[in-house]
């Protein structure tokens, strides 16, 4: 059984417990919590050296990095294009989620509703904004010719930027005016298998 290190809030662990959940493997979940610096301890370091959630036990191996852990999870599932074109632009949206998205978005979010020092960090939060913001503009974009990011079908293109986009109001990003955001979201969230962000598998431990 697959072991996953991850801690609840984070939207880089959710990734992997909504697609875990939609493809029906059972797992174990141990809450490693970051506001402890427990990422930090020796024991955490020996499975992943960068110090970050999530981390995959893969049968004794660790595998770490969220968007990673999604591709090595979704082959030879019905979340990943069998065209080489189209596996390459789900990397596309991925690489696009970590560079321009998640600093950003998922940044904001951490340091004004985890951390609550929206103030400590007030002059970064301006230019987060304003990526952030731009980042959405190009989702927006996207979606207004297109139900999901790559092809016609939801994939885990799709579950890299739902994460951070469904909760970047808690870093203060309005979506009020991002219609083709709100209709993708309610589209992720019809999926079969979905689960919230603040859903706990029964057989999480501390």
């Amino acid at each position: 059984m697959y072991i996953l290190y991850d801690y609840l809030p984070s939207g880089n662990s959710y990734k992997i417990r909504l697609l875990l959940n939609q493809l029906g493997i059972p797992y174990q979940r141990i809450s490693v919590d970051i506001l402890k610096n427990e990422t930090h301890n020796l024991d955490f370091l020996t499975k992943n050296p960068n110090g970050r959630v999530p981390v995959l036990d893969i049968n004794g191996g660790y595998l770490a990095e969220s968007n990673a852990i999604l591709w090595y999870l979704a082959q030879q599932s019905h979340f990943l294009p069998q065209s080489s074109f189209d596996q390459a632009q789900v990397l596309q949206w991925m690489f696009f989620e970590q560079y321009s998205h998640e600093p950003n978005i998922a940044t904001s979010r951490y340091w004004i509703s985890i951390l609550r020092a929206e103030h400590r960090y007030s002059e970064q939060l301006r230019l987060k904004q304003e990526q952030g913001y731009a980042a959405l503009d190009v989702m927006e974009q996207h979606l207004e010719t297109n139900a999901f990011f790559v092809g016609v079908a939801y994939s885990i293109a799709d579950i890299a930027l739902y994460a951070y986009t469904h909760v970047a109001e808690e870093g203060n990003f309005s979506l009020s005016a991002y219609p083709n955001i709100l209709r993708w979201i309610e589209g992720v969230e019809s999926q079969p298998g979905y689960v919230s962000i603040t859903h706990e598998p029964k057989n999480a431990r501390p």
